[in-house]
Order: C-alpha cells, then structure tokens, then sequence
C-alpha cells in the first residue's frame, strides 16, 4: 500500500492504518529497535508504541516520508528504553557503537552547547555528503540503525574487515572535519 493511502487511513481514524503501517515496515521497525535492545519482547513493545505514537501524531502531522518518521519514532523510543533497562549491561551493538563514535563528538553538558546541537546537527549533515555513497551507507548503518559489522559487510557486499577499517578511517576523518570547523578541541 502507498504511503499516501496509509496517511489517509490515519486522517479517517481507520485501524486498518496500523495493520498497513505494519505489514509496510514492521520488519524494518522491528530491526532497528533490536538493533539497539538486543531483546525481541522489548523490541516488540518498542515498535508498538511507535505505531500508537504515530496514532495520536498523525493527524496532524502528515509525514513525508512516512519510513524515516516512524523509524524515527521507533528509534527514539529504542533509545529510551536501553537507557533505562540495559546502560548497566554494556553488551549490545548499540553501547559498542556509541562508545566508538562518543569520541568524536563533543561533549553536551552545558546550555550552551544544547544551543549549539543544531549547527552541530547542519555540520554532521555536511559531512556526510563528503562521504561517497557506499561509505555513508556504512556510516549510517552503523550509527543510525545500530547493524553489526556482519550485517553491514552482508548488506554491501564487502568482507566484515574492510567495514571496521572504513568505519575507522570515517570516524577519524570525522573527527578531523568537526575540528576544522572549531567543533572539537
């Protein structure tokens, strides 16, 4: 079903609006959050309150596109939930993936910085189009969707290895990018 008539489906107040968003990207939802939970109930329940999340928002909200608002949704609710039931665990794909990345980035801890999360967010935008597209993609897997080395290397076709070095080349030139922009120190 096209996104459009699931959109409509929300504006009618139909159930039948769930059922689609679900049979259209439950998969892709469910994956990003066990990405980052690491655990198939919580990653259940996850998904579910995106789908009664984008109930209550949708209308008015008309989102475009719907994929990246409800993986959005999900991945905010993800977040929020490894923070409060597995930080102490320190297990997942997903605390591994912060810890790599934390280093680069600077740190949050007072108002003005929060001020400055959106240039942040503008810069962090900008590099990634220096990245060719398979470099992003790898990035973006990594950092966004929380997929492992092995998912990533099957996804694009490259051995486990070359993604790690990639990553890391990334990561450093990332660095580097933040600190010729007076971002990092």
């Amino acid at each position: 079903m096209e996104d459009e008539k699931i959109i409509a489906l929300f504006f009618q107040r139909s159930e039948q609006a769930i059922q689609a968003l679900d049979e259209k990207y439950g998969p892709r939802c469910h994956q990003v959050s066990y990405n980052i939970l690491n655990d198939r109930q919580d990653a259940e329940e996850c998904v579910n309150d995106a789908y009664f999340g984008a109930w209550n928002a949708i209308p008015p909200a008309k989102p475009n596109p719907l994929l990246t608002y409800l993986l959005k949704i999900v991945r905010n609710l993800s977040c929020k939930r490894y923070w409060k039931k597995e930080a102490a665990k320190r297990n997942s794909n997903y605390t591994i993936a912060l810890q790599e990345i934390e280093a680069c980035l600077a740190d949050r801890n007072t108002v003005e910085d929060a001020i400055e999360a959106r240039e942040l967010a503008r810069i962090l935008e900008t590099f990634l189009d220096t990245l060719s597209g398979e470099n992003r993609v790898i990035f973006l897997r990594r950092y966004w969707f929380s997929d492992s080395y092995q998912d990533i290397a099957q996804r694009v076709g490259l051995p486990e290895k070359t993604v790690s070095v990639r990553l890391t080349r990334t990561r450093q030139r990332m660095r580097q990018y933040l600190m010729e922009r007076g971002v990092l120190l």
